[in-house]
């Protein structure tokens, strides 16, 4: 190997290694949110559907920006995208550490998810620039591993500044952290001008031919996302409120999911090209089903022991099934218009990321427990199980 080979391998390693960072910090902030929220709605003297509504508007935002999102990905380039959309995250949340009141706070949540919406979209297509066929369904999985991987460093990190310092300062430094970060990806990646496609040189997208599988993918990633983002925004409330867990208890038992979900990430891949090849469908939907079970599972349970093994075994086969979809999509797309497919398959699953903090914020404060809300969460866990009888062979 010559050394503009190593050159090019080790620039490779550095780019998706500042990509998975950035996640992880995209990831950490909604934790860094999940758990303020207890102390928001002291601090602001409002209740669970208030906050659910809190939750909900980054879901709000970052959902209606996926397919522009991917649209402005393959329009200008995946790098400047990047930039983009990490310096306008990093500036928001500090922004959030001094919202001024309830109706701020949400508002600037709103505008959090429009900044953070071009991400997925712009980094996994620097992802499928950087890798060949034969890797594209490994190197996504193990990128989107880094979503949980985030959410489960960021308590052990974060908890000790908010029970020192606040939530509102927690928020002000991850958006500190949020700007190193991008200064160094900007100078591993330089040059950052990519070449804009031009209308007549990117397929447009033809919405009646959109992959079938595509569509059923977006159900069934907008019903799985409704139960980790209700989980992933409400448990560590639900441990401190309904079970009298302390924060600092809270501190290892809320990444045990997520460390469960990042294994399941980052191995998804894997298992699909090794054990699943040319039977993509049936891990997607093995892992769905197992989900319902276990999701049943955790809304009959009345110790906690019972609640948090059934909280880690969704968030495990959940993630087998969501990772699945965009190991199994970065197969069948094409690059020039992947970023905006990417967006399509994406908006559905934060969409999902919408409705799951508000319903749940609607269902514990109206019926005056959390038994409704995990019931819900079944029903969903239903709805993406059918759906997966709909995927295709061809």
């Amino acid at each position: 190997m010559n050394n503009v080979d190593k050159h090019a391998v080790a620039k490779r390693w550095g780019t998706f290694a500042l990509l998975y960072l950035c996640y992880m910090l995209l990831f950490a902030d909604r934790t860094v949110m999940n758990i303020s929220l207890a102390y928001i709605g002291k601090d602001f003297h409002v209740g669970a559907a208030a906050l659910g509504t809190t939750a909900s508007a980054f879901f709000l935002g970052y959902t209606l920006m996926q397919i522009p999102g991917g649209y402005l990905t393959d329009r200008f380039g995946s790098k400047r995208l990047i930039i983009i959309s990490l310096l306008a995250w990093s500036l928001l949340t500090m922004v959030t550490g001094w919202a001024w009141s309830l109706v701020a706070l949400i508002a600037i949540r709103f505008l959090f998810g429009i900044a953070e919406g071009p991400y997925p979209s712009a980094a996994l297509k620097r992802i499928s620039e950087n890798y060949d066929k034969s890797e594209k369904s490994q190197a996504t999985s193990a990128l989107i591993s880094s979503n949980y991987a985030g959410a489960a460093v960021a308590p052990l990190l974060i908890v000790p500044i908010i029970a020192s310092a606040g939530w509102r300062n927690a928020f002000v430094w991850l958006g500190v952290i949020g700007l190193v970060v991008l200064v160094a990806y900007y100078l591993v990646e330089r040059p950052i001008k990519q070449a804009a496609t031009s209308g007549a040189q990117r397929p447009k997208i033809e919405w009646r031919n959109i992959y079938s599988r595509v569509w059923v993918f977006v159900v069934i990633g907008l019903a799985l996302n409704i139960i980790t983002k209700g989980l992933e925004t409400w448990m560590p409330v639900y441990f401190l409120q309904a079970r009298g867990i302390n924060l600092k208890n809270l501190t290892w038992l809320v990444p045990l999911p997520v460390i469960s979900g990042g294994i399941a990430a980052l191995i998804s891949g894997f298992v699909m090209v090794h054990w699943f090849k040319g039977r993509e469908r049936w891990m997607i939907s093995i892992a769905s089903f197992l989900t319902l079970a276990f999701m049943f599972g955790l809304f009959k349970s009345s110790s906690l022991v019972a609640v948090v093994i059934f909280d880690v075994l969704i968030y495990f086969v959940k993630s087998l099934a969501f990772t699945g979809i965009f190991s199994f999509t970065a197969q069948i797309l094409s690059e020039q218009t992947y970023g905006s497919s990417i967006g399509i398959v994406n908006f559905g699953g934060q969409l999902g990321g919408f409705i799951g903090p508000l319903l749940i914020g609607w269902l514990v404060q109206f019926a005056g427990s959390y038994s409704a809300a995990f019931l819900g969460l079944v029903i969903s866990a239903l709805v993406a199980a059918v759906a997966c009888l709909f995927i295709r062979k061809k």
